[in-house]
């Protein structure tokens, strides 16, 4: 047991290491536009990834907000499951991110993403229908890197096909993105 588990620790660090820094950068600067024109934030994803983007939007709209002047305008759309079970049922499940971004998104809103094989199709519609709506799209994927890779204008791509390892890394991003500005105060003006 001893060597799986020093084993499965090994294999964390290096989907760890391969987050790009740059790239993390990049996203918090969207983020900081973001917030100083006002636009709203959609986040979103299915399973483990549904789960972190609900944990996300809690820390940038409760933590981050609360250190900032102004608060971040973010909605996880993942979380009214009446209104998704109700798309589900009525249209179809692959729209049930598009169609409520739908009543709400603006072009210039930034939507967020996270899945680690990038091609499920919920994720591909409600992304392509934000690309041509104008909206700013950012995709944290795994080392499939899918259709995802191909629409988004910020990628992050973790270099592992586990599915726990990159949920762990995206989630270790989104806290990075919500720590960055509740820790730097440059960001906060």
């Amino acid at each position: 047991m001893n060597d799986w588990i020093a084993s499965y620790i090994e294999a964390q660090k290096t989907a760890l290491d391969s987050i790009p820094a740059d790239k993390v950068a990049e996203c918090i600067s969207v983020l900081q536009k973001a917030w100083q024109d006002d636009k709203n934030i959609f986040v979103f994803g299915n399973g483990g990834s549904a789960a972190n983007a609900s944990h996300f939007t809690t820390d940038l709209g409760k933590g981050s907000s609360d250190k900032m002047s102004k608060r971040f305008k973010v909605l996880s759309i993942n979380d009214n499951v009446s209104w998704m079970t109700a798309i589900g049922n009525d249209y179809s499940y692959d729209d049930v991110f598009k169609r409520q971004m739908e009543n709400y998104a603006q072009p210039g809103d930034v939507v967020i993403t996270m899945s680690v094989s990038g091609n499920s199709p919920n994720l591909l519609r409600a992304v392509e229908w934000a690309k041509e709506k104008g909206l700013i799209v950012l995709a944290f994927v795994g080392a499939k890197r899918g259709g995802l890779a191909n629409l988004a204008d910020h990628l992050i791509v973790i270099d592992s096909e586990h599915y726990g390892r990159v949920e762990d890394c995206h989630m270790g991003i989104c806290h990075m993105l919500c720590y960055a500005f509740m820790e730097i105060e440059s960001l906060k003006a």
